[in-house]
């Protein structure tokens, strides 16, 4: 279905962003997956060519482009053509953007030429280990001492977390008010700052993922994102934009894969004719068409709302329901057109499968996105009886 949002300038971009994916990035893959991490050097790359935070002021290096039609092309080429480990839109749209918005002075002169450039790889820590989506039940803390925080604790499933080079951490700095929590940028060679293991997981495998330790690490008020009681408002003013770019690369996941399986039930022959002649075949593609072009729809009437600064936080909870379900719903009927070819991880799709679970959970689980739209419609269970 023709996608109407973009313009001759949106096209454009996509033409440069595919040949950089296909020329830089697609021969990485394996050795990502391999590793374990995305290489540095492909963050510098995107920051050569411009990639990284594209709203970013031209003072920092950014192009002060502040549209997230660009951001919206940029991760559907990287998943489609690379992998979706590649946490880029981490980094540009769901990190910087603290720093950007709450950021002192010298913290934004310091730290946004290098997220623009890719020196600096950013990430943000807000789970405890003990409190998963709930951040009211948060046991990280900060106290004040001086003009400095300092900070305790232990943050798990940090995406970046081996690579990054500065993290943005969630704290309770108030124990007598349940949503009083700062934002800190932690930085690479603070003392007290330390790193676990990379986690081993289901999925993503190119995507590092760790625990950060907090030991008494002590952050200087330049690096204290705006007041340090309102981070819980600062975080749900964002995780709408966050949910965005999650549901922006699972439509991108899903369609990746229908493309994969397009071509593989093309050549692919069972009992003298094609996969893709039987009536079984052919129905679930046109059953998965329709349900991907609707939900893309959906997305991208979002993206336009983002770029309005209309986008709000139940309509954006369910869009990452929507897309994340689709794209879960896609990918395991994919497996199945591919029959045996399917499980085997020389073919993309049975990575794609392990990769995908993981949407309906990160960002604010699925569960949560519908809590999220139930209390907009009214329905608060802690308000009724």
């Amino acid at each position: 279905m023709p996608r109407t949002i973009f313009e001759e300038e949106h096209e454009q971009f996509r033409d440069t962003a595919r040949r950089w994916v296909a020329d830089v990035l697609a021969p990485k893959v394996e050795s990502w997956r391999a590793n374990g991490e995305v290489d540095r050097e492909s963050f510098l790359s995107a920051g050569e060519n411009g990639f990284l935070c594209l709203w970013a002021d031209e003072a920092y290096g950014g192009a002060g482009i502040r549209d997230y039609r660009f951001d919206q092309v940029l991760q559907e080429e990287v998943v489609r053509g690379a992998d979706p480990g590649f946490y880029q839109n981490l980094h540009s749209q769901i990190v910087a953007p603290y720093i950007d918005r709450f950021g002192s002075q010298a913290l934004k002169d310091r730290l946004m030429p290098g997220a623009v450039s890719g020196e600096t790889i950013l990430a943000i820590a807000m789970t405890d280990p003990s409190a998963g989506s709930d951040l009211s039940g948060m046991k990280t803390k900060a106290r004040q001492d001086g003009d400095d925080w300092v900070l305790s604790g232990a943050k798990t499933y940090i995406s970046n977390g081996i690579i990054a080079d500065a993290v943005v951490v969630a704290a309770r700095t108030n124990p007598e008010k349940s949503h009083a929590i700062g934002l800190f940028v932690v930085e690479t060679g603070m003392q007290g700052f330390a790193r676990g293991q990379r986690l081993k997981k289901t999925g993503l495998d190119a995507q590092d993922t760790a625990e950060l330790f907090f030991d008494e690490v002590r952050v200087p008020a330049e690096n204290v994102l705006g007041d340090p009681e309102k981070g819980f408002a600062y975080m749900s003013e964002l995780l709408a934009t966050e949910r965005l770019m999650v549901a922006i690369g699972s439509m991108a996941h899903a369609q990746a894969a229908f493309d994969e399986t397009m071509a593989y039930i093309t050549e692919r022959r069972a009992f003298g004719r094609p996969v893709g002649a039987f009536q079984e075949s052919r129905f679930a593609m046109a059953r998965m068409r329709t349900e991907i072009d609707i939900a893309q729809c959906f997305t991208d009437d979002c993206v336009m709302l983002a770029n309005d600064g209309r986008l709000s936080p139940e309509v954006a909870a369910e869009v990452k329901q929507v897309t994340t379900d689709l794209e879960n719903r896609v990918i395991d009927r994919c497996v199945q057109l591919h029959g045996g070819a399917g499980f085997m991880d020389e073919y993309r799709v049975s990575r794609m499968y392990r990769d995908a679970r993981v949407s309906r959970i990160f960002a604010g689980s699925n569960e949560i996105m519908k809590e999220i739209v139930a209390r907009g419609l009214g329905f608060d269970a802690r308000k009724m009886s």
